[in-house]
Formats: C-alpha cells, sequence, structure tokens
C-alpha cells in the first residue's frame, strides 16, 4: 500500500485539499474501510468501497505515478461511496490545475463500480471530469478479476491523457468570447444537458463578475471555470455534465479538429 506524500516539491505546494462540495459526507479512509459490504448473491458480487481503492492504488504504484491529496465520501448510510485522488508525475507540472481520478461504488446497484479521469483548478478548487479515460465494472461474478485489469488497462493511459487535456486547455485560454457568444453556448448547455435552466443566471453572473480575479479574461478557459463554480455540489452528475461540457466547448474552439 502506498501512502500520501508527505512534503510535495515546491512545484506542487499550491496544490489544494481536494474537496467533494456537498457530494456526500466526507469521512475518512479508515471509516471507508469500516463500511460494511452487504452479502453476495449469485448474480450480483459486490465489491468493498475500500478495495476499490486499493486496486486504483496499486495501479498507480506499478506505473510509477504519485498520489498526492485524496478525498473520501459515503452517502445512504455507506451504501454509495465516491473518492477522488491527485495524481502526478514528475515530468509534468501544471501552472494552474491538478490532475484527478474520480471513483465510485455502490452496494444498493445504483450505478457499477467506475474510475473517470479529471482536473481541478487551485485558484477554486473545481472539477471537471473528461471522458477519455472511464472505467465501469457491474457488481457481478469475476467483477475482482476483470477490475484489476480494468484499472491497470486505463491508468497505463493517463499519460496520453494529462497531455491531451494540458492541449485543450491550451487552446480553451486562448480562445476568446464575446457576450454574444457566452450567451449563445449557454442556451446550447442547457440543451444539451450541462446546466438546469435554474442555474442560468447563476452562471451568467460568474461570467459577468468572476468571483476570482485569474477568470476576468474573456475566454473559454474563462467561462468553463463559470460552468463548474455553479455545478458545485452535484458530485454524482458531476462526470456526466463536465463531459458534455467539454463536447460542447472543444467544438466552439475546433479543438476537436486536432
Amino acid at each position: 500500500m502506498i501512502g500520501l506524500i508527505e512534503n510535495p516539491p515546491v512545484a506542487v505546494q499550491r496544490r489544494p485539499k481536494l474537496c467533494l462540495h456537498c457530494g456526500g459526507n466526507e469521512v475518512t479512509r479508515a471509516e471507508v474501510q469500516s463500511t460494511d459490504t452487504p452479502r453476495p448473491t449469485e448474480t450480483w458480487q459486490p465489491i468493498p468501497h475500500i478495495e476499490l481503492i486499493e486496486r486504483v492504488e496499486e495501479a498507480l504504484e506499478l506505473n510509477h505515478v504519485q498520489i498526492g491529496s485524496m478525498a473520501h465520501s459515503l452517502s445512504h448510510e455507506g451504501l454509495r461511496y465516491f473518492g477522488l485522488i491527485e495524481v502526478r508525475s514528475q515530468e509534468l507540472v501544471e501552472e494552474d490545475y491538478a490532475y484527478v481520478l474520480g471513483l465510485r461504488n455502490s452496494h444498493d446497484k445504483t450505478f457499477p463500480a467506475g474510475l473517470v479521469a479529471g482536473a481541478s483548478v487551485f485558484v477554486c478548487d473545481n472539477l471537471s471530469f473528461s471522458g477519455e479515460i472511464r472505467v465501469t465494472r457491474k457488481h457481478t461474478r469475476f467483477i475482482r478479476r476483470d477490475l484489476v485489469a480494468l484499472v491497470q488497462g486505463s491508468i497505463g493511459k493517463l499519460m496520453n491523457a494529462w497531455h491531451h487535456q494540458d492541449q485543450r486547455i491550451e487552446r480553451y485560454k486562448q480562445h476568446g468570447l464575446t457576450d454574444e457568444q457566452v450567451h449563445d453556448l449557454v442556451i446550447r448547455s442547457v440543451d444539451v444537458g450541462v446546466v438546469p435552466n435554474r442555474k442560468v443566471p447563476d452562471l451568467l453572473k460568474e461570467w459577468r463578475e468572476p468571483r476570482y480575479e485569474e477568470f476576468n479574461d474573456r475566454n473559454a478557459w474563462s467561462l468553463f471555470n463559470g460552468y463548474t463554480e455553479v455545478l458545485k455540489g452535484n458530485l454524482p452528475e458531476l462526470p456526466r455534465r463536465t463531459e458534455r461540457l467539454h463536447g460542447l466547448l472543444d467544438s466552439e474552439v475546433g479543438w476537436w479538429t486536432n
């Protein structure tokens, strides 16, 4: 088992503690480990929440990927788990965001064990997820055998995904937006399920009066972070919503043509 990095290098000291933003009750690793796992049936084979965490940690270690901050949450009386693991490589030093893995598992048959890759922005600790790496496995027979291979394969793709995300974010920063373009994007984002109608006023306020001066630039990166700010608080829905947001903005900035 690998532990947290107690003294990260100077280049990454700005990294914040990962926050779950009301996505459940934040708990310690020990509390996750003490959660009971229901008895399996012939067709349903749930795995302990802690086992998913440990399998991911082992895969990270084998691929020489370091672990930074971690956050864990439980909801529905411990039946549902969602966690975040900050990951980094010595070769990659980002200036204003960190890479994260989102993990989830359920003991009430609501969703399969899963993993998705994403990013956390330093200044606001906003989270977003991308669809380039996504692993899910239903709690059926041979889940333990299959999960190891699936996680190993996804972790092996992380380096390419980091480079991919770096290019995307740089394109967002370079692509300026007018108020008219933003208003059009907001309507389209409602249409594709990025944000509900009730969040539109909050989103427009974030664009017009960013609460963080780092997002005063009138570009796609500022708008993206306005979205992730208003999407805080619904962690289970966040991967789906931010993946759709990436699709919308990738098309707007022309990044998808690369």
